[in-house]
């Protein structure tokens, strides 16, 4: 089972403690001891929702939040890119009712735009996100060996922050692709 001390969406830990279940019911399974293949099923059902909780994020509107505390606001190419697809798609389905072509191609041309503004903004805040997982983690790291609590404490929000602007992102690529 998890420790208190542990950030319950650490997604690291979830595949440690899957790993170690793992370990744990195959030596069950070699003793025939089931209280061992039990206790690792349990293991295991905990790492799955590790690995749930820690792949969750809520968007409402250019916010992303995640369980771990991490807030971030999109790109703002993201945000542009979003209303030009829309604004596009307006002027095209209007050129098209009307029979305005030139409106309607306008309105393809600003739609395509608008899909590369968003896609840059999604890479764009990617790649802040991973950075800055990256940094808090090591930052955090670094701020526990010398003890200082506010620098780690300060590192930790960097590395949730950035874990929240990167499933921001993955979540915002999963409504694309249902739709």
């Amino acid at each position: 089972m998890s420790d208190s001390n542990k950030n319950p969406t650490s997604t690291l830990q979830s595949v440690i403690d899957t790993a170690s279940s793992t370990v744990q019911s195959a030596i069950g399974s070699l003793t025939g001891n089931t209280a061992d293949k039990a206790q690792a099923q349990d293991k295991r059902d905990i790492a799955e929702a590790e690995t749930d909780l820690s792949h969750s994020a809520v968007k409402a509107g250019p916010f992303t939040a995640n369980a771990s505390g991490g807030v971030a606001k999109d790109s703002s190419d993201r945000t542009a890119g979003s209303w030009n697809q829309n604004v596009g798609a307006a002027k095209e389905a209007i050129g098209g009712f009307v029979g305005a072509e030139s409106l309607k191609r306008e309105g393809q041309q600003q739609n395509k735009e608008g899909q590369a503004q968003e896609a840059q903004g999604q890479v764009s805040d990617l790649g802040k996100g991973i950075s800055d997982r990256v940094g808090g983690t090591v930052g955090s790291a670094v701020a526990g060996l010398t003890g200082n609590e506010s620098s780690k404490t300060e590192a930790q929000k960097q590395h949730d922050e950035g874990k929240a602007r990167q499933r921001g992102v993955e979540a915002d690529l999963q409504k694309q692709a249902d739709a």
